[in-house]
């Protein structure tokens, strides 16, 4: 009896040692927001160990280079973020304060997802009183699930470049990630058809994707100038143009203030819509995109 019990605990203690060992870790991945987190463990599950640096109740623009994410950027095998400008205010401070090399513009551990597609609202001119213009182009591309599956090939890759040893099953996983991906973009077509050409109020320029996929037509932005907060004469300049050619509803993300919108709302009787911009935490691609597609089409009903 007692030996079947001191062979029980050493089983026990071998396990814990191996799962605390640094060598049979997942890979570490550091994502700057929520919707890379939420591909990257669609594609590599068990095998990668994820932190999220934003949620998305936080404007990712606008972040701070804390010492806890200096820490876990520190440990990084693989970055994944937006890139074309998005975290320009924070992610080039915070790579250099964590002095990872592993995580480095030019490294295999660096993955920047608008490298692999084609950018929207790339500007003519630019010109800072024009506002807060990606000199790139508009970086959501998340918003786009056609975009999303260009992005998760290459993401896939690369995970199968810094390990080699899952290869199998990162390809497997990417396998199956297209097969349902590729099914519910049918779908979500086929559902959204009515949405085509609706014309809609957004807070900032940050729908375009999603406007562009869905067919929406964007007739008004309650920032003057991109990045520039709404101000009382510009949303009164808005008015007479809505009154005479209403929009459906008006838009805003989860994390912006809601006082213009509402402000204009009373004002003409166009309805609001309050969006997540990011899957939640532990939220997955599909069930974020039907949250967003469900609110849309609930407003014509």
């Amino acid at each position: 009896m007692l030996n079947k019990y001191v062979k029980r605990n050493i089983i026990l203690l071998i396990s814990l040692l191996f799962l605390s060992n640094p060598l049979y870790a997942g890979l570490q991945v550091f994502a700057c927001e929520p919707e890379w987190a939420s591909l990257a463990n669609e594609l590599g599950g068990e095998h990668l160990d994820i932190y999220t640096a934003t949620t998305n109740q936080q404007d990712p623009h606008h972040i701070q280079a804390r010492p806890s994410l200096v820490a876990k950027a520190r440990r990084a095998e693989l970055l994944v973020c937006t890139g074309a400008e998005l975290e320009v205010g924070w992610l080039p401070l915070l790579l250099r304060k964590s002095g990872n090399p592993n995580i480095q513009a030019g490294q295999a551990g660096y993955f920047i997802a608008t490298d692999y597609v084609s950018l929207l609202d790339q500007p003519i001119v630019l010109d800072r009183s024009l506002g807060d213009i990606h000199a790139a182009g508009n970086p959501h591309v998340h918003l786009d699930p056609v975009r999303l599956q260009q992005i998760a090939n290459k993401l896939s890759h690369t995970l199968t470049k810094l390990d080699p040893a899952n290869s199998s099953d990162y390809e497997k996983k990417l396998e199956l990630f297209t097969q349902h991906w590729q099914n519910m973009i049918l779908q979500w077509t086929e559902r959204t058809q009515s949405l085509k050409g609706k014309p809609i109020v957004v807070y900032h320029k940050n729908w375009t994707y999603l406007q562009h996929w869905l067919g929406l037509n964007q007739v008004a932005v309650l920032e003057p100038k991109p990045g520039i907060p709404p101000t009382s004469s510009h949303l009164s300049s808005l008015i007479l143009g809505l009154e005479k050619s209403p929009a459906q509803v008006i838009v805003y993300a989860n994390y912006q203030d809601n006082k213009a919108a509402n402000w204009l709302s009373k004002k003409t009787g166009i309805p609001t819509l309050e969006l997540a911009f990011s899957p939640a935490k532990d939220e997955t691609l599909t069930h974020w995109f039907d949250r967003l597609l469900n609110q849309l089409l609930k407003l014509q009903e």
